[in-house]
């Protein structure tokens, strides 16, 4: 049995009500919390909380590590629901082509992009492609993400993709964060199938996901449905071959166009619609009343200089709207949620409380793991963060250059430790 109590915190923050797994709309900007708070976690799990005035006090010190976190805001660790942080090497050179004026799509017309990628990844063992993302997965834990998307799609072959939602598999084991898995095969279609579109869809819905799913490798399906890329007929296709093997769908959709994808993907039963910096009137009705997250991610449009999603359309229309790195090779080259709140506030207009809980409790839902973490609520995972000492919950975003980060708690054992701790 380990124990864990965090007393004296200048905030418990998102200590939402028990049950709650998501906020939509207007309740994303209310953001509950217990000022000169105390928590207590058994076992990896939140036991109980409320503010020092009510403390009952300890009676058993035995196996109980305390940490004073006076003058530290404790809120629930980031939840990360969008990335591809398995990959083979960076690609720098493409920083400097879009430096020197090529676009997205001139670099993957060129051959770079994705398919640079792919190329790069086919070459390299199961050990160092573990090695590699296992130091980014560490890097993030201390930035404060205590769970995690991670999608394949630099594979675009059977053997490839199998081989990356394995290393997937390894990293789950590996590491104490949660993680969940993401066959991305239709990300973008690879030479040997240039000249038969059909046949490599064929090959995603018919082979690779009754392989994965017959190997329980992957939790969700997903597809890069973008003009040059993947139709909305064709995601279609993979979304409902997806379904009959039980991987839920969380689609790219909207990054450069909008094609209709995303009333398809709502109505396909998709648990997150991702990326939207392209919105048309019709794209956000399907959204509204849906139970489809859009998830957005601003650091994406923040690298690539392309136009950022309308986060206050879209909580104005009723959705519950999360966040995401899109930690990546290419497009996002980072994996700091520190950088996606302040970057919500900034170019989003988001308020911080709306950040927050898109960057927590909505980023867990994305994830379907919103029974699980995103909120300081008794019986979830105790997984949070202690800041440093700051003025208030605003100055995390407002101040974005600076780590605010003290400890990093994942169920109940801190994987960074700081001078709370201490």
């Amino acid at each position: 049995m380990s124990r864990l109590l965090i007393k004296n915190a200048k905030a418990l923050v998102g200590t939402h009500a028990p049950g709650t797994t998501r906020v939509a709309g207007a309740a994303m900007a209310q953001l509950p919390m217990i000022e000169q708070g105390w928590l207590l976690a058994r076992d990896g799990r939140i036991e109980a909380l409320g503010t020092m005035a009510d403390w009952p006090g300890i009676t058993d010190w035995n196996d109980l590590t305390v940490i004073d976190a006076s003058g530290r805001y404790v809120l629930p660790g980031w939840c990360d629901p969008h990335t591809h942080t398995v990959f083979a090497a960076p690609r720098d050179g493409e920083f400097v082509d879009r430096i020197k004026g090529l676009s997205y799509q001139d670099i993957a017309a060129k051959g770079g992009g994705i398919l640079n990628s792919a190329l790069r990844l086919r070459d390299m063992s199961e050990e160092d492609l573990f090695v590699q993302a296992k130091s980014r997965l560490e890097e993030m834990m201390r930035q404060g993400t205590v769970a995690v998307e991670i999608k394949s799609g630099y594979g675009l072959s059977l053997e490839s993709e199998m081989k990356i939602l394995r290393v997937v598999r390894q990293l789950r084991d590996a590491l104490p964060l949660r993680i969940k898995a993401t066959l991305l095969a239709a990300h973008a279609l690879p030479p040997e199938f240039a000249q038969d579109r059909a046949g490599y869809v064929r090959m995603i819905t018919d082979e690779l996901i009754p392989q994965v799913a017959a190997e329980g490798l992957a939790d969700f399906v997903d597809v890069f449905c973008e003009a040059d890329y993947f139709t909305v007929d064709e995601m279609i296709q993979v979304l409902v071959a997806g379904a009959v093997h039980g991987l839920h769908a969380k689609v790219h959709v909207n990054q450069f166009t909008s094609l209709g994808a995303i009333p398809a993907a709502v109505k396909a039963g998709a648990l997150s619609v991702d990326h939207l910096e392209v919105m048309e009137p019709a794209d956000i009705s399907a959204l509204s009343g849906s139970s489809t997250i859009p998830t957005l991610l601003p650091s994406c449009s923040f690298f690539l200089r392309i136009p950022y999603a309308p986060a206050r359309a879209l909580i104005d229309a009723g959705t519950a709207v999360a966040l995401a790195s899109d930690h990546n090779p290419g497009s996002t080259p980072s994996g700091n949620m520190n950088l996606v709140l302040s970057l919500a506030c900034i170019q989003l207009r988001m308020l911080p409380e709306e950040a927050v809980n898109a960057a927590t409790l909505n980023a867990a839902a994305a994830m379907d793991m919103g029974h699980e973490l995103g909120s300081l609520t008794v019986g979830k995972r105790a997984s949070c963060i202690i800041t440093k000492e700051v003025p208030s919950l605003a100055y995390l975003p407002y101040a974005f250059g600076s780590d605010h980060i003290d400890t990093v708690i994942i169920d109940g054992e801190p994987v960074r430790a700081g001078a709370a701790l201490a």
